[in-house]
């Protein structure tokens, strides 16, 4: 059986988790084990604060398999605005445009306005090319006094939002870097062990797949300063596809992408769009739905995959 150098991980394993990320289903996780259940048709989950996750949007892409990646952004916004509770706010984990031209960003600020709801957003590394993401930044960052990195308070949670696209290093593993990490102990340094935390950022923060830079190389000095935490959640964008980790209190959460899918781990010369017909595309693609709830935020959150088709 094949097995990743870096990690241990088994082809087999890899499968198995991917397997774990079916659409329809609705996940809820206590004490750091993630349990799930089938979503029947007009099932509501208990809840009191909800938010929505999109991620790799990539406006400006002009090939198959998705030569219209706004039309399915606008797709996975008309998705979230029939929902039945509105969101309380929307992450965006990263790769808005594909090549950070003025256009693109346009073009996306436009789109995204049209959800009506708070969207908070960290770069991938196709909105930082050439310029170190300050066109990115001028658009959606919400600290111009750091390296773009930033944190807020909502519905009991605390909300950190890390870069992790610049200076990559080799093999295009992402990096934080000592200032980053040093703030994000001081961050979370007078929160109570209780506080829910939320971190999003572009790419994984583990050691997903190293050999195609799926991971993140200083991730590990970052994620020391949560691990006093009860209920920590990770939410990444980049590798294009659900997968999931589970370390103690730390849940890792991968998601789809709004534009196309990629390969799973090793299969393949390496990542980049994977084709797959066109009346399969938007079963690749989709959202997520995070719930904290009810009235008891501190425990860790249920989250539900949806994709564009069905």
């Amino acid at each position: 059986m094949a097995k990743d150098n870096e990690t241990g991980t088994t082809r087999r394993q890899v499968l198995q988790c991917m397997a774990w990320g079916s659409a329809g289903l609705l996940w809820t996780v206590t004490g750091g084990v993630p349990r799930a259940s089938a979503l029947e048709p007009g099932a509501k989950a208990a809840k009191d604060f909800t938010f929505i996750q999109v991620s790799d949007s990539h406006i400006g892409f002009n090939k198959p398999p998705n030569p219209e990646p706004d039309a399915t952004l606008k797709e996975a916004l008309s998705r979230i605005a029939s929902m039945k509770q509105r969101p309380a706010l929307m992450l965006h984990t990263g790769d808005v445009t594909q090549l950070s031209k003025p256009s693109e960003f346009d073009a996306a600020q436009g789109i995204m306005q049209t959800a009506g709801l708070e969207t908070y957003y960290v770069p991938g590394e196709h909105d930082v090319i050439n310029d170190d993401g300050k066109a990115f930044f001028e658009r959606f960052g919400r600290n111009k006094k750091s390296g773009g990195w930033y944190s807020f308070n909502q519905g009991g949670v605390h909300f950190i939002g890390l870069v992790n696209v610049l200076n990559l290093k080799a093999g295009g593993l992402g990096y934080l870097g000592p200032d980053q990490i040093a703030w994000l102990g001081n961050d979370v340094k007078g929160l109570s062990a209780s506080t829910p935390i939320v971190v999003f950022a572009h790419m994984p923060l583990w050691s997903l797949y190293p050999q195609w830079g799926w991971g993140t190389d200083d991730a590990a000095q970052a994620l020391a300063h949560l691990k006093r935490f009860g209920s920590v959640t990770v939410l990444n964008g980049h590798i294009h596809q659900i997968m999931q980790k589970v370390e103690g209190k730390v849940t890792f959460q991968t998601a789809r992408s709004t534009a196309f899918p990629q390969p799973t781990p090793g299969d393949g010369p390496g990542p980049g769009p994977m084709q797959i017909p066109a009346d399969r595309l938007r079963t690749a693609l989709g959202i997520r739905q995070i719930d904290f709830g009810p009235k008891k935020p501190s425990k860790a959150p249920g989250i539900q995959d949806s994709a564009l088709a069905g």
